[in-house]
């Protein structure tokens, strides 16, 4: 007798979290070696952080806000009741962890940490490899040919 599968994706840890332990473990390393500094005039660094985390949010406020007009769980560790596909999901199949990306890479502007800024890239593997596909496989098996048409149009990050 097999089991069916639990009404979740089976994330490896809650996103926001796989993020700030990047960014912390980059900015803490950092600061362990003394890393240099990214060389912007501090008004120009604090300017462009400030932007970007304007910017991560909206994306990703736009984005939670629509799962919680169609009624369904933004947390990846909660049951999908409804497939969102339009506003900044027809541009995205990710726009929370794009602005997620996007929240990161201004705060390591802001911390002044080029370990911080280059640990992006093995976070967003991770993100991708570990939460995203297992997303994805939970999201096919839910909605079936809907999902598939959706991927069809919509690339996962950009």
């Amino acid at each position: 007798m097999t089991s069916e599968p639990r009404d979740i994706p089976g994330v490896i840890a809650p996103p926001p979290i796989i993020f700030l332990i990047f960014l912390a473990g980059g900015w803490t390393l950092g600061n362990l070696i003394g890393e240099p500094s990214l060389g912007l005039p501090d008004p120009w660094r604090r300017g462009v952080a400030l932007v970007l985390i304007a910017t991560g949010l909206i994306v990703e406020g736009a984005a939670a806000g629509l799962f919680r007009r169609a009624g369904t769980a933004v947390e990846p560790w909660k049951p999908s009741t409804a497939l969102v596909t339009g506003g900044v999901y027809a541009l995205s199949r990710n726009p929370i962890y794009v602005g997620f990306t996007i929240i990161y890479a201004g705060l390591a502007i802001g911390l002044d940490s080029p370990l911080a800024a280059a640990m992006i890239l093995p976070c967003l593997i991770v993100v991708d490899r570990f939460v995203i596909i297992r997303e994805e496989t939970y999201l096919q098996r839910k909605f079936g040919a809907a999902y598939s048409a959706y991927t069809d149009k919509v690339r996962r990050w950009l």
